[in-house]
Formats: C-alpha cells, sequence, structure tokens
C-alpha cells in the first residue's frame, strides 16, 4: 500500500509534491508517555488527506508537530522540501503557511467579538489596517458567518464557534489547513455546511489534513487516508484500499463505511457488477443499482 499503489489505481507515472512530511518521529511527554513510535507521513500537496485511528493513537500529536508546536524527540519535519527549524522567524513563517484548527473552538477563541477574533492573527503579521480588513471580511464570507461579526464570541453556539475558529486560520492564508476532528459533537446540517466549505477551499488550492473517527466521512470525502494506531502509521492508502483491508480495520478497531458494507451485499447477491470499485457516495450506490442487469 501507498503512493506506488495509488499512483498505479490511476494510471499516473510521476510522484504526486509533498507538501508536509514526518520522517521517523519519535516523541515523548513530559510524564514519559510515548506518543509518537516513529512515523513517517507524506502529506499530498493541493489534496484532501484523512487520518484515522483510535483516541490515544497519536492524530493530534502528529499534527502539532506539523506547525512546530511540538518539537519532536527524534527525527524530522519537512515542509515545501525544507526541513523545520525552531527558531522565532522560522516558526512564524511557517504558521502563516501552516495552520491548525483545534477540535474544541473553546480552546482557540479568546478575543471579546468575532471581528477581533478573526482580526488578531493578520494584525500580527504586521499588516496595514487596510489589508487586515480585506483578510478579515474574505474569511468570514467564506464561512458565511458576516453577520456575526460583532457577536460576543461567548455567546455563539459550539457551530458557530467552529466556523470562526476556521475563519481565524483562513484570514491567515495558509497553504495547508489541519482540522482536529472538524466534524465532532455538529450536528448533521453544520457538519455538512462545515465539509462542503473545505471543498471550497481545497478547490482554491489549499492542502486539507483532518482527523476524525468517522469512517463514513473519510471514505467518501478523502483523496488519500494514513491509519495510526499506538503511535505509528499503521496503514495508508487511497480510501477503497485502505477500508477493505480486513487486517489494518482490525488492528485500528475500525469499521467499514456503510457505502462498502452494503455494496459486498449487493455484489454477494450478484444485484451489482462485482469487478466495479465501490461506490464513493449514495447517488452513485443508487445508479449502479438502478443499471444493475
Amino acid at each position: 500500500m501507498g503512493w506506488l499503489s495509488w499512483l498505479c489505481g490511476r494510471g499516473v507515472f510521476f510522484l504526486p509534491e509533498v507538501i508536509l512530511e514526518a520522517r521517523d518521529i519519535e516523541f515523548e511527554y513530559p510524564d514519559g508517555t510515548k506518543a509518537l513510535r516513529g512515523v513517517s507521513m507524506g502529506i499530498p500537496k493541493g489534496k484532501k488527506t484523512a487520518v484515522l485511528g483510535p483516541n490515544g493513537a497519536g492524530k493530534t500529536t502528529i499534527f502539532l508537530h506539523f506547525n512546530g508546536i511540538l518539537k519532536p524527540t527524534k527525527g524530522k519535519i519537512r515542509f515545501a522540501g525544507r526541513d523545520i527549524c525552531y527558531s522565532h522567524a522560522f516558526l512564524l513563517e511557517l504558521r502563516k503557511n501552516v495552520g491548525i484548527v483545534f477540535q474544541d473552538p473553546d480552546t482557540q477563541l479568546f478575543s471579546a467579538s468575532v471581528l477581533q477574533e478573526i482580526s488578531f492573527g493578520p494584525l500580527n503579521l504586521g499588516l496595514s489596517r487596510e489589508n487586515v480588513l480585506r483578510r478579515v471580511n474574505q474569511a468570514m464570507a467564506a464561512t458565511e458567518i458576516v453577520e456575526l461579526k460583532d457577536r460576543p464570541t461567548h455567546f455563539l453556539s459550539y457551530g458557530q464557534k467552529k466556523l470562526v475558529s476556521i475563519a481565524d486560520i483562513l484570514a491567515m492564508q495558509p497553504t495547508v489547513l489541519i482540522c482536529d476532528e472538524p466534524t465532532a459533537w455538529l450536528d448533521p446540517g453544520n457538519a455538512a455546511r462545515i465539509m462542503d466549505l473545505f471543498d471550497r477551499i481545497n478547490q482554491e488550492g489549499v492542502t486539507i489534513i483532518f482527523s476524525t473517527h468517522d469512517v463514513d466521512l473519510a471514505y467518501s470525502w478523502a483523496d488519500y487516508i494514513f491509519v495510526m494506531n499506538q503511535g505509528l502509521v499503521a496503514g495508508e492508502g487511497i480510501p477503497e484500499e485502505v477500508f477493505q483491508n480486513e487486517s489494518l480495520l482490525k488492528e485500528a478497531d475500525l469499521n467499514k463505511p456503510w457505502l462498502i458494507d452494503v455494496y459486498d451485499e449487493l455484489k454477494r447477491k450478484r444485484w451489482v457488477v462485482a469487478d466495479m470499485p465501490p461506490p464513493k457516495t449514495r447517488q452513485e450506490l443508487m445508479s449502479r443499482i438502478s443499471n444493475s442487469p
């Protein structure tokens, strides 16, 4: 599994560009917890990558390495082909390009109003007031929260806070957006709204990385998947490969997406053509059923 199979499966004969890379990363927290045990991971530029795994697998820890919040005990992080260093100037530049949206927005939001909150990052870049306002307005428009700009952040709903925390990072105009469990604790409507937003951002060339426990979301949305378990990358590949690897799913305590489960049953009953890859969406599944012999 890996990039070679990803390429072969699509008839592509060149290696995709890697925007972020972890090379043999090990990390131990001060209390002695060994969170990462030699993680190697290459994030394809301009693509949508999902990182799956149980709690404690190391997903959040590797994300915090990707923009320099944590420094590895051993190994290297690379961005755009360069080893990152931990000087103030380098980290400032890195964090302009690699933004993280945390799982709980209350850990990220601290300003009195939405406008002030989203302005904070661009102001710290030393931009003019005009440029700051332009970025803030663009970020609010992208996340569809313009009407919230004067609202106190502590009066917002959880879903609104999530959108503000994403706008925070978008105002920095990153090339990579990392989201830790972006749909956790959201109702279906707000979850769909956020994933639609990510689609629009990705279409503009931004690389998206997110962690999730939602196998259905990862399967239908991601271009590429990494599975982590016990501080290691247990497997990787395109979604169709990952979710048909029974031993990998068992090792990481993951279920198959419902689309694959249903499709496997339809193939068993010969209600669909057996040699086609599994569908990625509900609409594709319904189309194959209606067109089956």
